[in-house]
């Protein structure tokens, strides 16, 4: 007697109301362009990466996750003074990553999102260091106390901006 077990791993792809995506990215860019300025220590946060990371994981679909960091990344290097495309090139690839780990894990637990977003959050920094370092003959530090701190503070501010978010999903 042979017996035949499949398991089949369902991984919901979630849905949002019409508008979310585009005004939780300007609101996260407006907030990063205006916050710094009123709280000196806000300059830490990265918005437009939380939103990037947040969409990627819970969209579950790398081409649009890509898209997204794309085009988040290309806004808030409109508004910076950094050399224009270095915030595209990073978001888009952690667009595209999150989106590919979001397809394969469980991304609902908080543990897991913070965790993920630490993650994700050197993977930015680090190809921003890599494009500073090889397309401007820039030096940058990879590794900086600073850099550390920042990565502790945008992950647990992920867990609760994320569950905030987690509120304009479609039933």
């Amino acid at each position: 007697m042979e017996i035949h077990t499949q398991y089949d791993q369902y991984i919901e792809v979630h849905k949002y109301y019409a508008g979310t995506i585009f005004g939780v990215a300007i609101l996260a860019l407006a907030l990063e362009a205006l916050l710094p300025v009123y709280f000196r220590s806000a300059a830490i946060l990265e918005l437009p990466l939380l939103v990037t990371v947040y969409f990627g994981l819970s969209r579950r679909n790398p081409s649009s996750g890509l898209l997204l960091g794309m085009a988040i990344g290309l806004a808030q290097d409109s508004l910076g003074h950094t050399p224009f495309g270095m915030y595209g090139i990073a978001k888009t690839a952690v667009g595209f990553v999150a989106s590919s780990f979001g397809s394969r894990i469980d991304v609902e637990h908080p543990i897991s999102r913070f965790l993920l977003t630490f993650v994700f959050f050197h993977l930015h920094n680090g190809v921003l260091v890599v494009i500073n370092r090889l397309l401007l003959g820039q030096h940058e530090p990879y590794l900086e106390t600073k850099l550390v701190i920042a990565s502790i503070v945008n992950s647990a501010v992920a867990v609760v901006f994320f569950a905030v978010l987690d509120k304009f999903r479609k039933p």
